[in-house]
């Protein structure tokens, strides 16, 4: 029978893709090309994506032998997992590939909003010498607000906690019971942090969580960084806090916009701001493939096994 045919549409490391290139045909492409998409999925049994293809309805019009769409990351913001349900098409993803990239990328934003890294080095590359301007703050004996106590927050506290700050969390879904977290109620969270990190998927509750009124509890010495989802908070609101100096400075990743275009946060002082690099981690993208692979794989396997005989 033909091997099973696999349209890899975002960039993933060859490696990752070796199990399904011994059993099936792997084909690459550009999927933000729609036509190229479109003309591939004519025949294609499972497409693996990453966050450059959008996976929406139009997409899977084109796709009438689909199977499985395999997003090798966690989130499935980009991909319409409502129609593919209604369709029978599993979406598969890799939840826990990225935990430590992202974890670790927060340690490095806290770092860098509580000593102003980025704008010394900016002062520094403009030949300027302005040690004083730059004074920041120790993070020892100061508090932590995590918002989302899943498998990020949690490994952000483990690490902060060795910074020997004070850890609060807030999860109404979590079981919060590690013995150097302090569970507390987002309000008083945002109330009492030195530092606010967010860690919770987009969803409908979650989409402008952090607002105006949110922001405005913060220390005018405190620091916001979002390395989770963009939408979760308002970034106009935040424009004019900060503007405002409450909270003193944001550490952003993610956008509710990508990319950002002329978004008017990049352009203040007092943010730090990537283009969403919490899973760019060559760790992080063999995990993520591996992983969605194997998962693509045993969706495929009715194709790959010969039909049963009657007897």
């Amino acid at each position: 029978m033909p091997s099973p045919i696999v349209i890899v549409s975002d960039a993933l490391p060859g490696e990752t893709l070796a199990v399904l290139k011994s059993a099936c045909d792997v084909r690459h492409l550009d999927g933000r090309d729609r036509k190229a998409l479109f003309a591939a999925l004519t025949d294609a049994d499972a497409l693996i994506v990453r966050s450059g293809t959008r996976v929406d309805a139009e997409v899977l019009d084109r796709a009438p032998r689909l199977r499985v769409v395999g997003r090798a990351g966690v989130g499935l913001d980009n991909v319409d997992t409502i129609t593919a349900a209604a369709r029978g098409i599993a979406v598969v993803n890799a939840p826990g590939s990225n935990t430590v990239s992202v974890a670790e990328l927060t340690v490095g934003l806290i770092v860098a909003s509580a000593r102003h890294i980025t704008a010394a080095a900016r002062s520094l590359e403009d030949g300027q010498w302005r040690r004083s301007e730059f004074a920041g703050v120790e993070l020892a004996g100061r508090t932590l607000g995590i918002v989302g106590y899943g498998r990020v927050g949690r490994q952000v506290a483990r690490r902060m906690a060795a910074f020997d700050m004070r850890v609060l969390a807030h999860d109404p879904y979590a079981d919060i019971a590690d013995a150097d977290v302090h569970a507390t109620g987002l309000d008083e969270l945002l109330a009492t942090s030195d530092v606010v990190t967010l860690h919770l998927p987009r969803t409908p509750g979650t989409a402008g969580l952090i607002g105006a009124r949110e922001l405005s509890l913060m220390k005018s010495t405190a620091y916001l960084v979002n390395t989770a989802r963009g939408g979760i908070v308002d970034e106009s609101a935040l424009t004019r806090a900060l503007r405002e100096g409450r909270p003193a400075g944001a550490a952003l990743d993610v956008f509710a916009t990508e990319p950002p275009g002329s978004s008017p946060l990049l352009a203040l002082p007092n943010v730090v701001a990537l283009p969403h690099l919490g899973a760019s981690t060559h760790d992080a993208q063999l995990r993520a493939g591996r992983e969605v692979a194997g998962k693509v794989l045993a969706e495929l396997a009715p194709l790959l096994s010969p039909s049963p005989t009657a007897v």
